[in-house]
């Protein structure tokens, strides 16, 4: 929920590499670029057209292009659409939404991505991207910048309303990529792409949903409790809850070194309203950010004897999990959509830490302290009530995957019996990099080949032994080297 180690993601998603001029001659159904990139004439609903592809994406009313990025076998676009503040009163005034569009064929399926946050504006492919090989149109979500309406009226974000950004968007370029589409994002993303499939779930062709937390009852949260209880090894459940105790034992000689890093760095804390608290929530986070970016075999890196160490030592054994800066103004202002989000529709989660005793003197404080008391916030608890119980009688063709020591999967997304050809799947031992990659060879091959069914790229092979389906371009170590998932720079403890 808050800001974690910015190393330790790599672990978490890096997977292999391969050079971008062979993604696609490996594959079995693979196709080279838009004829178009090559001098001949592209494909459109089965004529041919010689109209350059970004001439036909900048012929669609509202779109325009911020630059063109080139990458070996794609085309890349950075580009800006106009949307509605409101969509159910259109005529209110629009906005300026970030998109970015990497271009491989028209005769290709389409991915639609979305982080939930900001877009990155450097070419890259979600995991199942690289499965269908395929085209991906990635968008920020609204009121993140410069994706923001000005002036922000802030009640018009809601899930709703983000949902519809990415119908109009998806209406839009359909005309020109006519094929099969999917939605995915992870995490906050994979929470979108629920969302977009609730309220529009004629537009996608199928959705896979990565480590998406589903907070159903936001006041009650004893699922994360037990989780936190029974994750990892009691070594390891120990030797964190020894530091963590530490930080606020210490608060004294800690706290002091905690204002002197804020002078240093020309941080404030005025959205919080103290260091004590700010301080404190660091603390308050440290255990679930280990557990959420880190792995079991990392238990060996964390500090031991505790109690025996140096402030410095515990110091840094929070901060570079923690992050003991990000809970300044200055870190919190690129956050204040989520959080927003956290206290009128998502929910977000509250642990007791019972090893802390009386040590804590503000709990695991709601997203309310982390926005501007200038905005107001009223929480809306039929929001997530009615997304989960959509996914359990209606998911088609939906696909989640969760890490099994993730905290965020302490209350995940389930399908009942209205659900049909979805799944569920655990990596065994994973955190909230979770990927298809890390299942079993057996999940995972039939995770790809449900995936390329529903693109409509399924090679004769796969249809008749699911066991032999493998993504159809081969990894790229530029495009694929976050998977495209998570797209911040620093990775933080939100979903």
């Amino acid at each position: 929920m808050r800001k974690a180690l910015t190393g330790v993601l790599s672990l978490a998603v890096l997977i292999g590499t391969v050079s971008a001029a062979g993604a696609s001659a490996g594959a079995a159904t693979a196709a080279e670029p838009d004829a178009k990139q090559n001098g001949l004439a592209a494909v459109q609903g089965g004529e041919a057209s010689t109209e350059d592809i970004k001439d036909r994406i900048l012929a669609i009313p509202g779109m325009s292009l911020i630059e063109e990025k080139p990458y070996a076998g794609y085309r890349y676009f950075v580009l800006n659409y106009t949307q509605p503040v409101d969509h159910r009163r259109p005529s209110k005034g629009t906005f300026q939404q970030r998109i970015t569009l990497l271009h491989k064929d028209t005769a290709r399926p389409t991915v639609f991505f979305t982080s939930g946050y900001n877009v990155s504006t450097n070419p890259g492919r979600s995991e199942p991207t690289q499965i269908i090989d395929g085209n991906q149109v990635s968008l920020e979500y609204r009121f993140f910048t410069p994706s923001r309406p000005a002036p922000a009226d802030w009640s018009k974000l809601d899930i709703w309303q983000a949902a519809t950004d990415q119908h109009r968007v998806f209406t839009a370029l359909k005309k020109i990529y006519a094929k099969k589409w999917l939605a995915t994002g992870g995490s906050k993303g994979g929470m979108t792409a629920t969302y977009f499939e609730r309220f529009y779930p004629k537009d996608m062709d199928g959705v896979v949903a990565y480590v998406a937390p589903n907070d159903v009852v936001d006041h009650e949260d004893s699922a994360y409790d037990r989780f936190f209880r029974n994750v990892g090894t009691k070594e390891c459940r120990d030797k964190l809850q020894a530091v963590q105790r530490e930080g606020l034992v210490r608060r004294a000689p800690l706290l002091k070194k905690f204002k002197e890093h804020a002078a240093a760095n020309g941080l404030t804390y005025t959205t919080l309203g103290s260091f004590d608290r700010a301080y404190e929530a660091a603390v308050m986070d440290y255990i679930w950010a280990f557990w959420q970016y880190s792995t079991l075999a990392d238990c060996a890196e964390i500090l031991p004897d505790a109690e025996n160490a140096t402030d410095e030592a515990v110091w840094d054994a929070i901060d570079v999990i923690s992050g003991f800066g990000f809970y300044s103004d200055q870190e919190l202002e690129s956050s204040v959509p989520y959080y927003y989000q956290a206290g009128t529709q998502l929910g977000s989660p509250d642990i007791k830490q019972p090893w802390l005793g009386n040590l804590s003197r503000y709990g695991y404080q709601p997203p309310r302290n982390f926005v501007p008391r200038f905005l107001p916030m009223k929480f809306d608890r039929g929001a997530m009530r009615d997304v989960d119980s959509w996914v359990r009688n209606n998911a088609h063709r939906m696909l989640y995957v969760y890490g099994e020591n993730d905290p965020w999967r302490a209350e995940p997304f389930r399908l009942g019996r209205g659900a049909k050809d979805s799944y569920v799947y655990t990596v065994p031992g994973g955190n909230h990099g979770s990927r298809i990659s890390g299942l079993t060879d057996d999940q995972k091959a039939k995770a790809a080949a449900a995936i390329q069914r529903w693109a409509g790229v399924a090679p004769a092979a796969v249809q008749a032994d699911p066991a032999k389906a493998k993504p159809l371009a081969k990894f790229d170590t530029r495009l694929d080297q976050l998977n495209g998932e998570i797209e911040r720079d620093e990775v933080m403890l939100r979903p």
